[in-house]
């Protein structure tokens, strides 16, 4: 996600009068009010934990982060294992478990479906808001006696992804998979709720290339980019290879062989 919202108005508000508290040290945290006149956006504490949403008379519901209902759980359960295709594109195989940075995490998705798998996961999260939504989602799993297991492969950071690789430090990840916003319009991505949110919040990525540059000097075995199916490459070394589905694709650039 880009690191500067637009120039929205955000404000953070407790649900109820049990969460003012909590509301006050997120508002804190993040540098929001508490209270603002003609907000266009609300970061909400309550029973459910964090959620934003976004407001005005066709606003879309709130958005949130839950590892342990809805569809994170179904994919857990019924969502085809290590047949999936970004299973496949991050090299999930037979005796192979990557170490994968997730550089563009969002809302975590990708990450927490990898980490099912028993992948070990780094997540960086460069957008405040998504970050703090995504950090909540991951507390809360961790309460769960099913789905902590999970989250504890799960490590989040905060920050620049692109600084933040360019100093790693330490072991690098075998593979760093990539998903960035990008300005295109097609009508199946405004459907999602998620990205009617995201798209004035937070913008779309246009240092893409950066961040290709970045992840392939780091990675030590593959990187892989996440892309819409009919979209263009992103500007720089041309994939290898790809895995396409019918709404996106994956493009591989491979550096070594994982090996068991």
């Amino acid at each position: 996600m880009s690191e500067q919202p637009a120039a929205c108005r955000i404000n953070v508000e407790a649900l109820d009068a049990g969460f003012e508290s909590e509301a006050r040290q997120w508002a804190e945290r993040l540098g929001l009010p508490l209270q603002i006149e003609d907000a266009e956006f609300a970061l909400q504490v309550g029973e459910q934990g964090l959620q934003l949403q976004q407001l005005g008379p066709d606003a879309p519901g709130p958005v949130r982060v839950d590892f342990v209902e809805g569809g994170a759980a179904h994919r857990r359960l019924y969502g085809g294992g290590s047949g999936q295709m970004i299973a496949k594109a991050v090299g999930v195989a037979q005796g192979v478990r990557p170490r994968v940075l997730d550089a563009t995490a969002g809302l975590g998705k990708d990450g927490f479906v990898l980490a099912t798998l028993g992948c070990q996961m780094s997540l960086i999260e460069r957008q405040p808001l998504i970050g703090a939504l995504l950090e909540d989602g991951l507390a809360r799993a961790a309460q769960d006696a099913e789905v902590a297991p999970i989250v504890a492969r799960m490590q989040l950071l905060k920050g620049n992804s692109i600084e933040l690789m360019r100093n790693w430090q330490g072991e690098p990840p075998q593979v760093i998979y990539l998903d960035p916003m990008f300005p295109h319009r097609e009508k199946s991505a405004l459907v999602k709720k998620e990205m009617r949110l995201f798209r004035p919040l937070v913008g779309d990525d246009n240092d893409a290339p950066a961040l290709l540059e970045a992840a392939l000097a780091l990675a030590s075995h593959r990187v892989v980019v996440k892309r819409p199916r009919k979209a263009p490459c992103i500007d720089g070394p041309k994939p290898s290879h790809g895995l396409e589905g019918k709404s996106s694709r994956y493009d591989i650039y491979p550096k070594k062989a994982l090996k068991a």
